[in-house]
């Protein structure tokens, strides 16, 4: 009787190793299409996290990483203390909060009013005409820009026809935030919408054909049954989005600014730029980095803790 135990509890202990046998064969195509992923993240994303040690350090090329002299927190030390910190947060923080408060709700309206199309070929039109921007680059995007808004663009033609002034759009502090969310908006909502479309396919069509029987019309049913249906997904992409605050799209803001604008310009991936390929200073850049990094690591576990709160589906 102790022999036969012992052999089941062996037997038992073996089971879920030869369970993970077979489901890796029985899934190893699926492990390899997921490798070249996993393979970009764990090179290009997890191996580099190493180069944070340059924060502490004052990092020389000549010395190389371990034999750089370690400064603690003197970086972030200096950061903060530096006059152009607040700037650089005010417009990094209102540069966001504008793509925010105008391009998140915008990609949702978008997303509704695709899904009340009823032609499945106009609709399909549509759906490509506003996702082609999102494949053309940002080059060519601030490019158009100039074509319309530069001094001798578009609508300063008619402007200084009409009117006999030349508004300075592309060299003043207060067009260049509406500017950037224009482009924002024009480049990539068409894009956006394609996980709230998604979402829109899973909401039951029983729900509209009852509300529609109860003499709901297409505002009540939009407001009483599709965003609802999309609420969680609204939240999950509003904490992705708050985790990447800190960052400004580095590309777009470089193209755009100039010595005009550069008050509202300065953003903190503008001068991690300025500072580090500029006057050389690694460490003190990948100090901004880090900071950067970790203020939106605490916003969006902020947010997700808040969505939790008021019992919403959160990131994790």
């Amino acid at each position: 009787m102790a022999q036969a135990s012992i052999v089941q509890k062996q037997a038992k202990l073996k089971q879920p190793e030869s369970l993970r046998r077979q489901l890796l064969r029985k899934h190893v195509w699926f492990y390899v299409l997921a490798a070249p992923g996993l393979l970009y993240f764990l090179l290009f994303h997890y191996v580099p996290m190493w180069g944070v040690l340059l924060a502490f350090q004052e990092y020389s090329p000549y010395k190389g990483l371990w034999k750089s002299d370690w400064v603690g927190f003197d970086h972030f030390q200096r950061f903060f203390s530096e006059p152009v910190f607040l700037q650089l947060l005010k417009n990094t923080l209102l540069l966001s909060f504008y793509n925010l408060f105008f391009f998140f709700p915008f990609t949702i309206i978008l997303a509704l009013l695709l899904n009340e199309v009823r032609s499945a070929l106009f609709k399909r039109f549509v759906q490509t005409v506003v996702y082609l921007p999102h494949f053309v680059s940002w080059v060519i995007i601030v490019g158009i820009t100039f074509i319309f808004f530069g001094p001798s663009g578009v609508l300063n033609h008619y402007t200084d026809q009409w009117f006999e002034t030349n508004i300075p759009f592309l060299m003043s502090n207060d067009w260049f935030r509406p500017l950037i969310v224009l482009q924002q908006i024009w480049k990539d909502a068409g894009w956006g919408t394609i996980i709230f479309l998604a979402a829109l396919a899973g909401i039951n069509p029983e729900q509209y054909e009852a509300a529609t029987v109860d003499g709901a019309n297409r505002w009540h049913r939009t407001w009483h049954i599709t965003l609802p249906g999309i609420r969680s997904t609204i939240v999950i992409l509003l904490i992705l989005r708050l985790g990447s605050v800190m960052d400004s799209n580095f590309q777009q803001v470089f193209l755009m600014w100039n010595n005009f604008n550069e008050t509202a310009a300065s953003v903190f991936d503008l001068y991690v730029y300025k500072v580090g390929l500029q006057r050389f200073e690694y460490s003190y850049s990948i100090a901004i980095g880090l900071f950067n990094s970790v203020v939106g690591l605490i916003l969006m576990l902020g947010a997700n803790f808040a969505a939790r709160l008021f019992q919403e589906d959160g990131i994790f």
